[in-house]
């Protein structure tokens, strides 16, 4: 089975390209979901968090207070580190559970949406990786309008994620996304049959 990388910056439409993926069938294997399922009440994850950080990140019903960390990870880059080092392995390891699950049911290819698959050096994980590439310019736009941030706040984040040339040059493949819906749907074809090939070339990939 190919195994695809698929990641952007903010506000680059990655989760619509991953939509469009799985709208064609394809198994997508969502690192955001994953993080939430690792740090559930009860979890390893989040009792390491707790014992990093003390009890003032849990909620009234001991579920994680998910903008207190946030705000904790944002002003330290200490802080960002430690939390990814308690769960980035634990997020690994369910994504491979569930890769195995779709190799085995015979599943040409998938996608792993990563966020920071680049800033957290995973690209030799793949056999392709997939960058949703957008200008910076369109990059602020998008995250003003949609979150109601000003341009500063919408730069500092932007500033904060590995820089656009340094995820191009990590990718095998490339979507502009300046375009309509229609355009990026036809990208997702045009992506979709190749991976599809490339997996009949190539059937079984193991990843360490």
């Amino acid at each position: 089975m190919l195994r695809v990388g698929l990641t952007g910056g903010i506000a680059s439409g990655k989760s619509t390209v991953a939509e469009l993926f799985a709208e064609k069938g394809v198994p997508v294997i969502d690192s955001d979901k994953l993080a939430r399922e690792v740090v559930l009440p009860g979890t390893s994850g989040l009792e390491s968090l707790v014992q990093q950080f003390g009890e003032k990140i849990l909620n009234q019903d001991n579920t994680l207070d998910r903008a207190k960390l946030r705000q904790i990870v944002f002003n330290s880059t200490t802080a960002r580190q430690q939390v990814e080092n308690i769960l980035h392995p634990a997020i690994r390891e369910l994504s491979e559970q569930q890769a195995q699950q779709y190799e085995k049911a015979n599943q040409p290819y998938c996608l792993f949406d990563i966020p920071l698959l680049v800033e957290t050096g995973q690209q030799h994980r793949f056999d392709r990786v997939l960058i949703v590439d957008v200008s910076e310019e369109i990059q602020i736009t998008r995250v003003v309008a949609r979150d109601g941030s000003s341009q500063e706040q919408a730069l500092k984040i932007i500033q904060s994620q590995a820089p656009r040339l340094e995820r191009l040059d990590a990718a095998t493949d490339v979507i502009i996304n300046n375009v309509m819906l229609t355009a990026l749907a036809d990208e997702i074809d045009f992506f979709h049959q190749k991976f599809t090939s490339l997996a009949e070339k190539q059937p079984t990939t193991l990843i360490c």
